[in-house]
C-alpha cells in the first residue's frame, strides 16, 4: 500500500512539474479576450535585450505539449526568445481549424511575449510545419502583427483540397475537417472549409509587403506524406497573383507541377537546403517556394538558419 501510494504521490507531483516546466522551459498561460478560455503556452525569455522572437506553431493533431521538435533547444542556444503556444488544441473541431478564435489567440500570445521577453519587435519569426505550417498561412492572411518572416513548411492551405485528397490518403483527416467544418452525413461544408482556407483568402499584400513568406515542401509529401506539394505551389501562385505578378516565369506553371508530381524530380537547380537537393525554386521579391528532396517534414537542423 505504501508503494501504492507513493507511485500516486509521484505520479501526481511529476504532472504538476510537467504543468508549469518542460526541460527547463517555463509555462504560462493566456485568457482569451474572445471567450475568456485559457490558452497555455512554453515559452523561452532571452537574457540579452532586443533578441528575435520565435514563434513555433504545432501541427495539424498537436498541442502546445507537442515538444517533440528540437527549435525551442536551438533557439535557446541562439539566445533567442521563443514561445509555442496553444491555439485550440488538435484541429478537430470548430474552435480550433483556422478560426477566429485561432487567429486571436495567436496574436495575444505575440502581445504575451512582447509585454514578458525581450524582444526586438523588427524581428519576429513565425514558423510552423504541416499543420503549423498551415497556421503559419493563417497568421499570414490574418495577424495584425507587423511579423518580419514567415516560414510554412509542408503547409495545407486548401481545406477543400485536402477533404478530398484525404479520403484515399488518410481519412481521419477528411473526418477532422468534417468535424471542424459543421459538415452532416459525411457531406463537405464547402463553404465552411472555404472559410477556413488561406488559399481563398485576400492577400493583404499593402500589409505584408515588407515580411517575407517562405514556403517549403518535399518533393515526395502526398506519396510518402499527407500534404500533396500543390498545398505549397498553389499557395505561392495565388500570393503572387494577387500581388498583380504579370511575369509568368514567377510563378509555377502546371507544366512543371504535374512534372514534379508524377516524376517527383524538378529542376536541376545545382541548390541545396541542408545537405537536399532543391528540385525547384520560385521567388518574387520577399515571397519564395523551395521544392526540396524530402517528404512531410521540416529541416529542423536548418530551419533556425533560414532564418
Amino acid at each position: 500500500m505504501r508503494i501504492w501510494l507513493t507511485l500516486i504521490l509521484w505520479g501526481l507531483l511529476h504532472v504538476a512539474y510537467a504543468q508549469t516546466e518542460w526541460k527547463g522551459f517555463p509555462l504560462d498561460s493566456i485568457q482569451s479576450e474572445v471567450d475568456g478560455k485559457w490558452q497555455p503556452l512554453y515559452y523561452w525569455k532571452a537574457e540579452k535585450p532586443d533578441q528575435p522572437l520565435v514563434v513555433v506553431l504545432h501541427t495539424w493533431s498537436g498541442d502546445y505539449t507537442q515538444t517533440n521538435n528540437s527549435l525551442a533547444e536551438k533557439t535557446k542556444v541562439k539566445g533567442w526568445n521563443y514561445i509555442h503556444p496553444d491555439f485550440r488544441g488538435a484541429n478537430n473541431h470548430p474552435e480550433a481549424c483556422g478560426s477566429e478564435l485561432v487567429i486571436a489567440d495567436i496574436d495575444q500570445a505575440i502581445d504575451w511575449a512582447l509585454e514578458n521577453l525581450p524582444v526586438d519587435r523588427d524581428s519576429i519569426f513565425v514558423i510552423g510545419a504541416s499543420g503549423g505550417g498551415y497556421a503559419t498561412l493563417v497568421t499570414y492572411m490574418k495577424s495584425r502583427h507587423h511579423i518580419r518572416g514567415f516560414h510554412a513548411y509542408v503547409p495545407i492551405s486548401d481545406l477543400v483540397a485536402w477533404y478530398e485528397e484525404s479520403l484515399v490518403r488518410d481519412p481521419r483527416y477528411a473526418q477532422n475537417i468534417l468535424d471542424c467544418t459543421a459538415s452532416e452525413d459525411s457531406i463537405l461544408n464547402v463553404d465552411e472549409a472555404k472559410r477556413r482556407s488561406p488559399f481563398f483568402w485576400e492577400t493583404p499584400w499593402e500589409k505584408r509587403k515588407d515580411a517575407t513568406l517562405h514556403l517549403y515542401a518535399g518533393v515526395h509529401d502526398g506519396y510518402t506524406g499527407s500534404v500533396p506539394i500543390t498545398h505549397s505551389i498553389n499557395f505561392y501562385n495565388k500570393v503572387l497573383r494577387d500581388a498583380g505578378v504579370a511575369d509568368l516565369t514567377k510563378l509555377v506553371d502546371d507544366q512543371t507541377t504535374i512534372r514534379l508530381q508524377t516524376r517527383q524530380k524538378g529542376e536541376e537547380t545545382g541548390q541545396f537546403i541542408g545537405d537536399r537537393e532543391v528540385h525547384l525554386y520560385r521567388n518574387w521579391k520577399n515571397v519564395s517556394l523551395t521544392i526540396f528532396e524530402g517528404s512531410h517534414e521540416m529541416l529542423e537542423d536548418v530551419a533556425l538558419e533560414i532564418l
